[in-house]
């Protein structure tokens, strides 16, 4: 069984950083794409941020591309978001994820198989 445990979320003003983290439980983390997806309340859950199993490639949704940044330590098992100029429409849980089905494209949820239970980000305007 895969477990994925965010941290690194809470209150931050409008303008400031962020670095959340992924660990990520198992031997197999290096093998497969991760992704960051986030979800505000009363909307759909939308992609973020997703790197390959090397980290060598990167994808990002435009509302944050320029200001996001995601990278992965396999060593360490954990998969990072570094998110600078945050602005208050950025506020939402945000997600990690496994890519465990290539055959999608990583910006669909359905690429993922396992998911994180959630770290809460809110940016005061």
């Amino acid at each position: 069984q895969v477990q994925l445990v965010e941290s690194g979320g809470g209150l931050v003003q409008a303008g400031g950083s962020l670095r959340l983290s992924c660990a990520a439980s198992g031997r197999t983390f290096s093998s497969y794409a991760m992704g960051w997806f986030r979800q505000a309340p009363g909307k759909e859950r939308e992609f973020v941020a997703a790197i390959s199993w090397s980290g060598a490639n990167t994808l990002y949704a435009d509302s944050v591309k320029g200001r996001f940044t995601i990278s992965r330590d396999n060593a360490k098992n954990t998969v990072y978001l570094q998110m600078n100029s945050l602005k208050a429409e950025d506020t939402a849980v945000y997600y990690c994820a496994r890519g465990g089905r290539p055959a999608y494209s990583m910006y669909s949820k359905n690429a993922y198989d396992y998911w994180g239970q959630g770290t809460q980000v809110t940016v005061s305007s």
